[in-house]
Order: structure tokens, then sequence, then C-alpha cells
């Protein structure tokens, strides 16, 4: 498959979650909020770009720079010092941050290298981190590591799908944590 079809695949994908998300989430009454620093704001295009989002999606914030993250989502300089930006710890940090300032229940972060330049060999291109929190104060980071020799397009559309498949999946965990006792 070329590349520019595996793009298209992936980018067809995304839609297919984001619809998911606008279907489904109402059942959860939860809203998202995105904060998004290697995506750009391409995880809050995915889910907007459905109608009907309004009814799920409450806002995306973008910080691309350090300075955005700490001014817009309260991520501490020292955190950004001690582990830099792409890290579990600042992951971490933007995920919550989002959910404090917005109003929603789910929230998606992700902070990574997309590339073509910028790796190190501590954190190459294609290291992304993504942080997940949900009700019931689960918060989680999680490492994704795509192919290096990926285009910065193709690393981009692969973490817009797979924030949208763990926003999904958060909030399956949560519609089953959160069902009465004896519920099927």
């Amino acid at each position: 498959m070329s590349d520019a079809a595996a793009l298209d695949d992936i980018r067809a994908d995304c839609r297919r979650l984001a619809q998911e998300i606008i279907d489904s989430f109402p059942a959860f009454g939860g809203m998202v909020a995105t904060a998004e620093s290697c995506t750009g704001g391409l995880i809050a295009g995915a889910i907007t770009d459905i109608a009907g989002s309004s009814a799920v999606f409450d806002r995306g914030f973008v910080t691309y720079s350090n300075e955005a993250k700490q001014d817009m989502l309260g991520v501490r300089e020292t955190t950004l010092e001690a582990f830099g930006a792409v890290s579990a710890q600042v992951a971490t940090e933007m995920v919550l941050g989002a959910r404090r300032r917005s109003r929603a229940d789910f929230a998606v972060s992700v902070t990574g290298v997309a590339g073509p330049g910028g790796g190190s060999p501590q954190k190459p291109v294609g290291l992304v981190w993504m942080g997940l929190s949900g009700p019931g104060d689960l918060t989680s980071a999680v490492e994704l590591r795509w192919d290096p020799s990926w285009s910065r397009d193709m690393i981009r559309a692969a973490t817009v799908r797979a924030a949208l498949e763990a926003l999904i999946g958060r909030a399956a965990m949560a519609g089953v944590s959160q069902a009465p006792p004896g519920s099927p």
C-alpha cells in the first residue's frame, strides 16, 4: 500500500471514530476536551468536522509552545524543565489542565515529535505521549512510537486515530463503571 493510500485509510478511520464519538458520547453524558501539541488541533478538528459535534465537544487547546502549555493548561515550568515537553509527565499535566479548564468529562492530550526533524536519540521522531482522563479521576499517560520513517502527516494522522480510539475506550470504561450493580 502506498503512503498516500495508507494516509487516506487512517483519515477514513478518524472520520468513522469521530462519528462514533458523536453517536455514543451523549449516552455517557460526557463532553470532550482536547489538549494538543504535535497534532496542532487535528483531534479537535476530526471531531468538529462531524455534524452534531456540539453535543459532545466542549473545547480544544492547541498548546504548541511550552509557554502555551503553561498559560493555557497550567503545565508547571518545573515539569517542563525536568522532563521536557515530550514526556508522560507533561502529557498528564496537559490532560488534567484541559479537564480543569473546561466543562469536559473526558480529555485527551498529545505531545510528541512529528518530524521530519527535531528528534533526538532519547526522543526520536515518531515518539508521542498521550494523556487520557475521564470520570472517576482515572488519568493515564501512554507512550506511542510511530515508525520514524513515516511522513509528518502520517505520524500526526496516526496520533489522531489513537486519541479518538482512546477516548472511545475510556468512555466505554466509564459507562461500565457507572452502571448500577446488577445491570448487564
